[in-house]
Order: structure tokens, then C-alpha cells, then sequence
């Protein structure tokens, strides 16, 4: 069997491995105090999360096993799933972070904004949480949609945990709007629609040469620019 070593120095993410020093006005960190442990709770979640994507990409996803990826990150299996449920859970986690993301950012919007300006709003601010604001994590990025793309399993998965989480960006566009999702269809509607532009955004990010961040973005307020032009007149009309 191949061993795959990757050194933990190699793959602990910016955001992990560098944490703010006090200021002199702040008070000192009691040593051992909670958000020392928090950060450190972190940062192994993260080290976990750098060694699977390095350890899939090597070796593919169902020919890594999780006791590979502990060793690379020097934890025991129980302490990986005291993380993670699973090596699909590991991957899923980024879809989950986004969604959730996503869902508070548009809750948090201003409530003046029509709809669809308060959903691509709202992906703005989810997609740089996602990537963390920093073109560093935007490999990790890239690498766990194209996992997700190429591995039937972890698409499956993929597509019905978006469907089983729809309804909570739909309940947050009905109560922002003021309607029953029960009775109307907008909310629904709006939320199917913003689940393909993603994936079409997501897809033309991946096949251009631009991998940053405002990219992806780019893209996505792209097609969403072509919603009215593309549900109302003939498409043959001059532009």
C-alpha cells in the first residue's frame, strides 16, 4: 500500500496557524483559558480538513482511508470524529459552512432590499467567508468542488443536502418579505434560482484562467444580470 506523508507544517491553513496578539490595552489570555482552546480546536479541525484534500488529490477519495489522514495530522481516529461523522462529512463541511453563511448574510441584509438584491448581496458575503477573504484558501476551495464534481458518492450527497437545506433560505426570503411559503411560490422560486446560478458560476470559475475570489462573484452577478432578459421577450432582440 502507497503511504501518502504530508507534513502538517505544510498544509495548516494562514488563518490557523497565526493567531492576534493582545494589545496593551487588552487584557492578558489566561493560559489554558477557552479561547485558547477554541483556537486550538480550530486549528486541528482545519489541519484534518488540509491533510484529506492533500491526501484525496494524491491518492483519490475512496482509496484514502481516515486512519491515513490522522496520521498526517498526528491525531487519533477518535479525535477525528469527535470532528467529522465521516470522510464524507469532512468534505461536506465546506458546502455546510457556505450554506449557512449564505443563510444568516441574507437574514442580516437591509430589509429595504428587493429580493434578488438582497440574495446576491448575501453571496458576496458568503462566498468570502467560504474562502475565508484571502486568495490562500481558495485552492482548498477549488479542490473540494471538484471533488465533489468528479467522486458520484459526494455528489449525491451534495445535491441532497442543498435540497434538504433549501428550506431554510426559502423560510428566510418568506419572512423577510412577509409571505407564507405555504401558500406562495416567490420564495421557493427565488431560492431554486439561486441554487442554479451558483452552479453556473461555480462552473465557469473552474474553466476560467481567473481563480480569485471576485471571479466566482463576477460570474455569479453575471447570470444573475440576465434573469429579467431571459424569463421576459424574445431573445433575438438587439442587446
Amino acid at each position: 500500500m502507497c503511504r501518502v506523508e504530508v507534513p502538517v507544517s505544510q498544509i495548516t491553513s494562514p488563518a490557523a496557524a497565526s493567531a492576534p496578539s493582545a494589545s496593551p490595552g487588552q487584557a492578558r489570555e489566561v493560559p489554558g483559558g477557552p479561547d485558547r482552546r477554541q483556537r486550538k480546536k480550530r486549528r486541528t479541525r482545519d489541519d484534518l480538513v488540509q491533510a484529506a484534500l492533500a491526501l484525496f488529490e494524491a491518492k483519490g477519495y475512496d482509496r484514502t482511508a481516515v486512519h491515513e489522514i490522522t496520521e498526517a495530522v498526528d491525531v487519533s481516529e477518535r479525535t477525528f470524529f469527535r470532528y467529522f461523522a465521516s470522510k464524507e462529512d469532512l468534505v461536506l463541511s465546506f458546502v455546510r459552512d457556505g450554506m449557512t453563511a449564505f443563510a444568516e448574510a441574507l437574514a442580516a441584509r437591509p430589509p429595504q432590499e428587493e429580493p434578488l438584491t438582497a440574495t446576491r448581496g448575501a453571496f458576496q458575503i458568503s462566498l468570502r467567508h467560504l474562502v475565508g477573504g484571502t486568495a490562500g484558501d481558495v485552492p482548498s476551495y477549488l479542490s473540494v468542488i471538484r471533488l465533489i464534481d468528479s467522486t458520484p458518492t459526494l455528489l449525491a450527497a451534495h445535491l441532497r443536502y442543498i435540497h434538504e437545506r433549501e428550506d431554510e433560505v426559502v423560510r428566510v426570503l418568506a419572512q423577510r418579505e412577509g409571505v407564507d411559503p405555504a401558500i406562495d411560490r416567490r420564495p421557493r422560486l427565488l431560492a431554486a434560482m439561486i441554487g442554479a446560478l451558483v452552479f453556473l458560476a461555480n462552473r465557469d470559475w473552474q474553466a476560467g484562467d481567473n481563480q480569485e475570489p471576485e471571479a466566482m462573484a463576477a460570474a455569479f452577478d453575471g447570470y444573475a444580470d440576465e434573469i429579467a432578459s431571459a424569463l421576459s421577450g424574445h431573445w433575438t432582440a438587439a442587446r
